[in-house]
């Protein structure tokens, strides 16, 4: 099966040697995409000391971010956010974190909610506190 493998000119650059997503078929698999800006070292809604630890940060402004690189590499690719089929969510603060992304989650999948697992982890490769994995169809 052929696979093409899709760079978005307006989600933030990979940290590593993967592309924005891959499809296969009629089937569209992004990469772990976090809050970050495009062109900057800047994360929405984090503060950071002068050695790059978290001081602060906001989940509500890193969820919209989130979103927002998510349906850029989507529209990028061809596809759409209502061809979500299956989010897959890494939070690194699941008790201080879930309520606001949940009630996030439900304002932007409200008409079609895919298929979701939520997981705690450690932490992200940036000093992020939330990333998305997730797969959507494509004509």
């Amino acid at each position: 099966m052929e696979t093409q493998d899709i760079y978005s000119s307006k989600a933030p650059e990979p940290v590593g040697l993967y592309p924005h997503a891959k499809r296969v078929g009629n089937l569209l698999f992004l990469s772990g995409v976090g809050p970050r800006e495009r062109g900057s070292k800047k994360i929405p809604g984090v503060e950071l000391d002068e050695h790059g630890n978290i001081l602060s940060y906001d989940i509500e402004t890193q969820c919209h971010s989130v979103f927002q690189n998510v349906r850029y590499i989507l529209e990028e690719a061809g596809s759409s956010w209502n061809k979500i089929v299956d989010v897959t969510a890494f939070l690194t603060n699941m008790k201080a974190d879930f309520a606001t992304y949940n009630r996030i989650y439900a304002e932007y999948f409200k008409d079609n909610p895919p298929c979701r697992t939520t997981i705690e982890v450690k932490s992200l490769p940036t000093p992020i506190a939330i990333e998305l994995k997730v797969i959507a169809t494509i004509d």
